[in-house]
């Protein structure tokens, strides 16, 4: 995988664009710049998409669901079994984000990158049963880790080609705030300690065990802290990789993409280092409470939309964001403006007195 061709392939943000929905937004009758990120994001889609037209329509939540073999080093309170049984869940509608996404008015589609335990329904892309320990060596081959940045490019396009305009990535596999934690420790270039929370409620003995497999994966990998792809696939994990290689999807095929929490957070971070065009289809949905959620998101210089300290994972908070989006159209499709009412509008002001 040509990485650094894919990036250069990718087309560059239209200003032209972004700056007719930044002039319909100023044209509106109400203070200006006064919804914040919300115009900075339809403002941002228009330029992903080339057109102030901005339709988000019909939106999906790609779940991609994978087990982790660091599991093994007791850094979680439940086996791999529940990355199953929630996968099969999500097929039948009951699940968290299922449930946040009928009211979005948002699909749901659960990926199967690599689980241990079979879940009837759920989309197949398997790589492999699980990720290898990576206490005793890398959690991926360069060709596991490749074909999971694909299938995430590829679910974009698909996706793109059955009419979806807005995507949310989500994940669900038991382990993952410990390859999400190990990535940000090598990435951010910060002490474990600070990087790593208690993920779905952890001891402090099971907290100590998650330190202690993340400096001793780091260890025994030794991971290039500037070469993205390869601290991805000794550190991280199938879903991290597919959400990855969804940031670069929705940036070839001009779709946006929602970041959710903490896991999809590190995930934009890999797409953003390895593939830095990729940002141009990043959105931030909101902040998580884990340690290192805003700092991912500072590093990338995106804004979140909302900050309630969720951290559930499979793209809860992601979903929460459609609903503001589709709030900020409203204004943006149907507000009257100020030549509507016959009053002068605003203009931007200097920041001293004259």
């Amino acid at each position: 995988m040509d990485l650094e061709n894919i990036n250069d392939s990718i087309e560059d943000f239209d200003q032209k664009a972004a700056d007719k929905a930044k002039a319909n937004w100023d044209s509106i009758a109400k203070p200006l710049g006064s919804l914040g990120v919300l115009e900075e994001d339809l403002i941002r889609i228009a330029g992903l998409t080339g057109s102030d037209n901005v339709k988000i329509d019909k939106r999906g939540v790609v779940v991609m669901c994978a087990d982790n073999g660091v599991v093994e080093e007791g850094v979680t309170q439940s086996g791999q079994d529940v990355t199953a049984v929630v996968a099969g869940n999500i097929v039948h509608h009951d699940t968290s984000v299922c449930r946040m996404a009928i009211v979005a008015n948002a699909d749901t589609f659960p990926v199967n990158l690599g689980m241990v335990y079979p879940a009837e329904g759920v989309i197949d892309r398997q790589i492999a049963p699980q990720t290898a320990n990576f206490t005793k060596g890398p959690a991926m081959t360069v060709d596991q880790a490749e074909q999971a940045i694909q299938t995430g490019i590829d679910m974009v396009r698909d996706l793109k080609d059955k009419g979806y305009q807005l995507l949310a990535t989500g994940e669900m596999g038991i382990g993952n705030t410990t390859t999400s934690s190990a990535l940000s420790t090598v990435l951010l270039g910060l002490p474990v300690e600070d990087v790593t929370g208690r993920g779905s409620g952890l001891s402090d003995q099971g907290l100590r065990n998650k330190v202690a497999a993340i400096k001793k994966g780091i260890e025994v990998n030794k991971p290039n802290p500037d070469d993205a792809f390869d601290c991805l696939r000794k550190l991280g994990g199938f879903d991290i990789a597919a959400m990855a290689g969804m940031f670069i999807g929705g940036a070839i095929y001009r779709v946006p993409i929602l970041i959710d929490g903490f896991i999809s957070s590190i995930s934009a971070y890999v797409a953003y280092r390895m593939c830095p065009k990729s940002r141009v289809a990043m959105f931030a949905s909101h902040v998580s409470s884990e340690p290192a959620a805003h700092m991912l998101l500072e590093h990338m210089d995106l804004k979140p939309l909302i900050c309630a300290e969720m951290r559930l994972g499979e793209g809860t908070g992601a979903v929460c964001a459609m609903p503001l989006l589709d709030m900020a159209l409203s204004v943006y499709n149907e507000m009257v403006t100020f030549e509507d009412i016959n009053i002068e509008a605003y203009t931007p002001q200097g920041g001293e007195d004259a």
